[in-house]
């Protein structure tokens, strides 16, 4: 019994932001590719056969291109004991970055990167490590520190011409 109540108390402490499955709906996700600019890539997303929520498409550099990213816009999530972003995901061997916005109306995200592995794995990614940047420049502000995020976003803008395929099982705060 004491096993029970430890393994239901460290369950709690996890927040699931999205786990996508056969009947997920994508209505929330969104597509912004560098069109808004000029460019010519393009990205689409899709639930596959498996469940999986899936990113691919391709970067092209012409009109000053160079980016497709995808966003989730969700109710403000309130952390408490969380630090990490992990997301179970199978890359292509590229390069992505994960942004979040603490507030939607802030002109800035907090961002990293990662290098998926071209197998399924889990992405930890530790909160305070993700710095502000804007447009491509990092701003001279402090690493994330806030309380909540509202949004999300998978962007893949490596400065080469290339076909992505990300696919995403689940994303969980820990």
């Amino acid at each position: 019994m004491k096993f029970l109540f430890i393994l239901f108390f460290f369950s709690m402490s996890n927040i699931l932001i999205y786990n996508f499955n056969k009947d997920s709906s994508i209505n929330d996700w969104r597509i912004i590719d560098d069109g808004v600019m000029g460019g010519k890539s393009r990205g689409d997303f899709y639930i596959n056969s498996d469940g999986n929520g899936v990113f691919e498409g391709t970067v092209s550099l012409a009109n000053n291109g160079g980016f497709s990213s995808m966003r989730y816009v969700f109710d403000k999530i309130n952390l408490s004991d969380q630090t990490r972003v992990v997301i179970k995901l199978k890359g292509d061997g590229k390069t992505y970055q994960f942004r979040i916005k603490d507030k939607l109306n802030s002109y800035y995200s907090y961002i990293t990167t990662f290098k998926t592995s071209g197998y399924w794995e889990e992405v930890e990614i530790n909160l305070k490590e993700l710095y502000p940047s804007f447009r491509g420049r990092q701003l001279n502000l402090p690493n994330f520190k806030s309380d909540s995020f509202e949004e999300i976003v998978f962007l893949i803008g490596n400065k080469k011409k290339e076909s992505f395929k990300l696919m995403i099982d689940k994303i969980e705060l820990k």
